[in-house]
């Protein structure tokens, strides 16, 4: 049986003073995470001051919650939809020209359910330029979305996606290949 009174993730470095991470968190929940603020210059602005890598053209919609800014880059043209939870524990890099829609989550953390202490295990994703991440899709830990890539709604990616793929279903299987006209 797990004991959660013995967890203990000390060896976790969010990479961020506590006076930073709690500016950000009120940032985040005023701002970002919010629909009465949709002004998306200075969301891009913030997020460049917090040590986000951000290209130009990147739009970001109401309702998105961000971790930890200093560990996100973003390229060009990238589209974040409404609700987006980018959960990034360790380094998330989204490639250009990236579609996040409504509701998909990005967890780059989890816990080993193996251990009685519930160890926290934190892994980077990586979204590669051209992806289309559907409705409510989520990435897990470690995944890599190659090039062009579609995860389809509501899909979880538990592995990392090939270049052109398209993936469905729950568990997740290539269905086909994306081709472009």
């Amino acid at each position: 049986m797990q004991n959660l009174s013995t967890y203990n993730n000390y060896w976790y470095h969010s990479g961020g003073n506590p006076v930073k991470r709690l500016l950000w968190y009120i940032i985040n929940s005023c701002i970002f995470n919010s629909y009465l603020f949709p002004i998306n210059f200075l969301k891009i602005f913030l997020l460049k001051l917090f040590g986000a890598k951000i290209g130009k053209g990147v739009i970001i919609k109401p309702a998105v919650n961000i971790k930890y800014p200093w560990f996100l880059e973003i390229g060009n043209n990238t589209w974040i939809g409404e609700k987006v939870w980018i959960d990034n524990l360790a380094f998330i890099k989204i490639g250009s020209n990236c579609c996040l829609s409504q509701g998909c989550m990005l967890l780059t953390g989890n816990h080993n359910f193996k251990k009685t202490t519930f160890d926290l295990i934190v892994k980077p994703i990586t979204i590669e330029n051209g992806v289309w991440l559907g409705a409510k899709s989520i990435v897990c830990p470690g995944v890599v979305c190659h090039e062009n890539s579609v995860l389809t709604v509501g899909t979880i990616a538990t592995f990392d996606l090939e270049k052109n793929g398209i993936y469905a279903q729950n568990p997740l299987q290539k269905i086909k290949e994306r081709v472009f006209e």
